[in-house]
């Protein structure tokens, strides 16, 4: 019963909703653009309104569950901690769905609804950074970079003894960079696409 909101977030978090709204416009999103499961990848490929659909839902798949344990956790062990982790294994369930052979998006949706659901505040600090620097550059993937590497320190900032969130923040950030390292081959070389 305690691993039960993990394994949940989990398989919650591995459903490709950018993949399945993509295959019933009759389009395979591997195959387009970046190939990338994700919103942005959508956005560029069938427009920014499948775009927003795929975003919110990708965002749901972390703020729900992250929800349901701060709303009904009753175990043994803190609810703060059990709720970062369920977020994080939401996340990891994105970036590593069982359902495409552990082959998932970025994780920056997923992300999103979880910060959302544990700490509005630290993420309303990150999403400044976000919006500054697509703002100055117009690169989407640099923008979640930086505000991935933002989120443990805004954490930091407003949740100094939680240790749990902070370290879900720290591990969430790294899971987001890793999957982002050949947007960070393409920004070095200048060939990262740019949104518009």
């Amino acid at each position: 019963m305690k691993y039960l909101p993990l394994i949940v977030a989990y398989l919650l978090g591995s459903i490709p909703f950018g993949l399945l709204i993509a295959r019933s416009k009759g389009v395979d999103l591997r195959k387009e653009g970046s190939g990338n499961i994700g919103a942005t990848n959508v956005a560029r490929i069938l427009g920014k309104k499948s775009g927003l659909i795929v975003l919110l839902l990708d965002m749901a798949k972390g703020f729900v569950p992250v929800m349901a344990v701060r709303l009904f956790w009753h175990g043994e062990l803190p609810t703060d901690h059990v709720a970062a982790i369920t977020g994080l294994f939401a996340v990891v369930g994105h970036c590593f769905p069982i359902f495409l052979k552990f082959k998932g998006g970025k994780g920056v949706a997923t992300a999103v609804g979880v910060f959302l659901a544990l700490s509005p505040l630290a993420l309303a600090v990150a999403a400044v950074g976000f919006v500054v620097t697509v703002w100055l550059t117009r690169y989407v993937s640099l923008g979640s970079m930086v505000a991935a590497l933002m989120m443990p320190f805004a954490m930091n900032l407003f949740y100094k003894g939680n240790q749990a969130y902070i370290f879900v923040a720290w591990v969430i950030a790294a899971i987001i960079w890793w999957q982002h390292r050949e947007n960070v081959k393409r920004l070095v070389k200048g060939k990262e696409s740019r949104f518009k």
